[in-house]
């Protein structure tokens, strides 16, 4: 009888194999999916003696092809692809509006000079005069479209980062219910590979939101926290992720789970709110304020310079620009300014006299002070932004090909250990059907040998 049960427990083990495989097979295509297999051991000989063979296989347990280093290798190259994603069509916008006609500072500036240099040939023209003023407010409206832009970014940034939070809020929920289920059904001897799978999605599509660190616990479940330590999910614990205002105009992550709160730095998030604070922090808001300052430089200077001359009446120069604050813009043309009220003459007595027009036009080729650039010519700051964000782009750009090759290679890595292969699948599939054969054989063989024994008994 000892034949008969090794081989029936031979034929169970198999029967179990051909099933884990259909299950393999059947989930070919779905994604994430984790292979399973089937862990078989000899069973021990239940009888004492030399002749005690053993009392056939076991399957204690099915397993699943999983490898926590590569999992943790795809989650954190998520991370980076989400990053720089994120960032490039804000980079590239910014791109295509400096470089655009009707928005480039450098232009503006380059009519200004020209109407300034036409001006200098008779300055006591009321047309050549009102050319200026129209230039310079020409100037005006190119800053102010520009800085419109860059606040309506901001704005976009806001709600973005809002929106993802809510996500983050959403996922880390998920994974914690997901938790619960896992520890419950491994308490209940119940498989709980799929519920598993499924956690690791919701980890993989958290990662690419943001930079997070897992720590796999005893009764099945994962912790995982932000890369600053801030938790976000602790058991079947879910923290919940929201943007709160800072005085300025700025937003703040905060991380609330049961009672505490922690604050979350814009430094080396990763994944997409780590894009997002890298772009405010490193290229919207140093541009922003080399664009202020280029505004408050250019009309510090031409009103000190205007104001230090004479206008046609004799009388001192007025100021042509006013340095604008609000949603209106950054710049603007002194109101009620008129043609005569340019301080062009360096003599009361002389309107004609053109040497502080000259020394107005001059001003194109002095240093200003812009806060990302230090101190630069004024004609060439503008020139020096447009190339500092096409670096920057650029430099995105190519770390976020390099991301995604790692990421592809990462995926790939996983799919080599946990992916099903139909051509191993099919493997397996013939070696079980063999051995489920072979198994029956054997109880074939054993009735015959029963059969024959019982016949010469008789």
């Amino acid at each position: 009888m000892s034949t008969i049960n090794n081989a029936l427990s031979g034929a169970l083990a198999a029967q179990a194999g051909v099933t884990v495989t259909s299950q393999n097979v059947a989930n070919l295509m779905t994604p994430g999916y984790t292979r399973q297999g089937v862990l078989l051991t000899a069973a021990q000989a239940s009888g004492s003696g030399p002749a005690a063979t053993g009392d056939g296989v076991n399957v204690p347990s099915l397993f699943r092809f999983s490898d926590d280093y590569k999992n943790l290798q795809m989650w954190n190259a998520a991370s980076d692809v989400g990053q720089h994603t994120t960032a490039d069509p804000y980079l590239k916008q910014l791109e295509q509006v400096m470089g655009d006609d009707t928005s480039n500072i450098n232009q503006g500036l380059d009519s200004f000079s020209s109407a300034l240099n036409a001006a200098s040939v008779d300055p006591t023209s009321s047309p050549l005069r009102q050319q200026v003023i129209s230039a310079a407010d020409g100037l005006s409206q190119r800053f102010n479209s520009l800085s419109q832009v860059l606040s309506g970014q901001r704005a976009s940034v806001f709600q973005q980062r809002s929106a993802i939070a809510t996500q983050v809020s959403s996922l880390s929920t998920d994974i914690a219910r997901l938790n619960d289920k896992i520890v419950a059904s491994s308490g209940s001897g119940t498989s709980a590979s799929g519920l598993v799978d499924e956690r690791d999605n919701k980890i993989d599509a958290l990662s690419s939101l943001v930079g997070i660190q897992t720590v796999s616990q005893a009764d099945g479940s994962r912790t995982v926290s932000m890369r600053g330590g801030q938790p976000l999910v602790i058991g079947s614990k879910a923290a919940q992720v929201t943007v709160q205002p800072v005085v300025g105009g700025g937003q703040k992550l905060v991380v609330q789970l049961a009672q505490q709160s922690f604050g979350v730095s814009g430094s080396n998030l990763g994944g997409e709110l780590g894009g997002l604070a890298d772009f405010e922090d490193k290229v919207l808001m140093p541009l922003t304020t080399s664009i202020q300052d280029m505004a408050k430089s250019i009309s510090s200077q031409f009103n000190t310079q205007l104001t230090a001359g004479f206008t046609m009446a004799g009388s001192a120069g007025q100021p042509l620009f006013d340095v604008a604050s609000g949603a209106l813009g950054v710049l603007k043309v002194s109101s009620g300014l008129q043609p005569n009220d340019l301080g062009f003459s360096s003599n009361a007595g002389q309107p004609g006299d053109s040497a502080n027009l000259l020394k107005v036009i001059d001003l194109k080729k002095q240093p200003i002070t812009v806060t990302s650039l230090g101190s630069v010519q004024m004609g060439d700051a503008y020139t020096q932004l447009v190339s500092k964000l096409g670096g920057d782009s650029q430099q995105n750009s190519a770390s976020l090909t390099v991301a995604q090759t790692v990421r592809t290679y990462a995926v790939s890595d996983w799919k080599s250990r946990s992916g099903v292969n139909s051509d191993e699948e099919a493997i397996n599939l013939v070696q079980f059907q063999q051995m489920y054969q072979a198994n029956m054989k054997v109880i074939s063989v054993a009735n015959q040998l029963f059969d024959s024994t019982l016949a010469i008994i008789n």
